[in-house]
């Protein structure tokens, strides 16, 4: 199997490097593609430095490539994206996410042989839908901010110019681990650990949650795409995710009890109430100003996937749950405090460290 070569865009990130971990573990020869100066660099993968928004980087990070490794890939695992949780509007969701995706598309044609391309794309790129109600891969899209936005124009840019390369189209839940590293998750308990007022508020659907997915279940589903890409359509999408959805407040309530043996108290509030707030807390940066008006809007989003298809054609399904996986996070936060800050890029308190010194 070490000529089944794998190429792996965003090699250094969180992802990617675990990715290329699995893949050298499972006997693969596997070759990362990155910027310089990624965070996680692969410990076990060869890896190219490029600069994906370049015509003449990815031109030439592809020609060194195939003059090392021949012209075959088994699998593309391309996870190289642009992503910002501010949400603000940027020129860099075209030229990294959709035009780095084209050019790299095109040079690979040009150089190499590709047995696969798989996609990470987003679960967000469906509509939302209502607890209770799951969503397929054949449910509604939508667009609403221009992350999915990105993500959804570049799966019709792969199935227009695929050529003969088989696509494999990841739309994937949110990620996290035993430490947590997802933004969405680190903030809520950050809010609850620190008693800040902010976290006894939403203002939202308290019965409305995310779908979401281990780290560890990410990277086996990226395998057994890999190990059974030559048995799939042509054109495969997948919703890449845990079955179970937990609401808001069951969230809230589970880091409650974990933290301070107590559920947490959540109240509702008007949204133009927590517009003005997260506004007020944005300009002035007095308390937590990860709020931002934006995100109100979508408040009321719930995620709840059906992941039959992935367990049919993929043989795949969650080994891990968010709710089995909160006491570790947990655990962590509370036995190493500054680092779990520090690893999920939250501003440590002075109180914190000092109690932690």
């Amino acid at each position: 199997m070490k000529d089944d070569l794998v190429l792996v865009t965003g090699s250094s990130g969180l992802i990617g490097s675990a990715l290329c971990k699995f893949l050298d573990e499972h006997g693969y020869r596997e070759l990362g593609l990155d910027k310089e100066g990624a965070p996680y660099p692969p410990k076990s993968a060869e890896w190219i430095f490029v600069d994906i928004t370049s015509d003449e980087s990815v031109m030439n990070a592809l020609h060194v490539a195939h003059d090392c490794y021949g012209d075959r890939i088994a699998s593309v695992c391309h996870l190289a994206a642009y992503y910002d949780f501010a949400g603000e509007p940027s020129d860099l969701y075209e030229k990294v996410t959709i035009r780095g995706t084209e050019r790299l598309l095109r040079e690979l044609n040009r150089f190499f042989t590709v047995e696969q391309f798989i996609f990470s794309s987003t679960m967000l790129v469906h509509a939302p839908t209502k607890p209770g109600e799951k969503i397929t891969e054949e449910s509604p899209l939508a667009m609403k901010w221009d992350y999915p936005k990105s993500k959804l124009l570049t799966e019709e840019l792969l199935m227009a110019e695929r050529g003969d390369v088989p696509v494999v189209l990841m739309r994937i839940a949110g990620v996290y681990d035993d430490w947590c590293h997802s933004v969405p998750i680190s903030h809520q308990i950050q809010r609850i650990f620190e008693h800040d007022f902010t976290g006894h508020l939403y203002p939202g659907n308290l019965e409305a949650g995310q779908s979401f997915v281990h780290l560890q279940d990410l990277i086996n589903a990226f395998g057994a795409a890999i190990k059974r890409r030559k048995k799939l359509p042509e054109k495969s999408i997948f919703l890449i995710g845990e079955d179970k959805t937990i609401s808001y407040e069951e969230l809230q309530n589970s880091i409650g009890l974990l933290l301070h043996g107590k559920k947490w108290e959540t109240q509702l509030i008007p949204k133009r109430i927590a517009k003005a707030g997260a506004w007020l807390q944005d300009k002035t940066h007095i308390g937590q100003s990860f709020i931002k008006p934006w995100m109100i809007d979508l408040a009321d989003d719930h995620y709840e996937l059906d992941i039959s298809k992935a367990r049919k054609l993929l043989d795949w399904e969650p080994q891990h749950s968010l709710k089995g996986t909160l006491p570790k996070m947990i655990k962590n936060l509370r036995e190493n405090p500054v680092h779990w800050y520090e690893v999920n890029k939250l501003p440590v308190p002075k109180w914190l460290r000092q109690r932690s010194a």
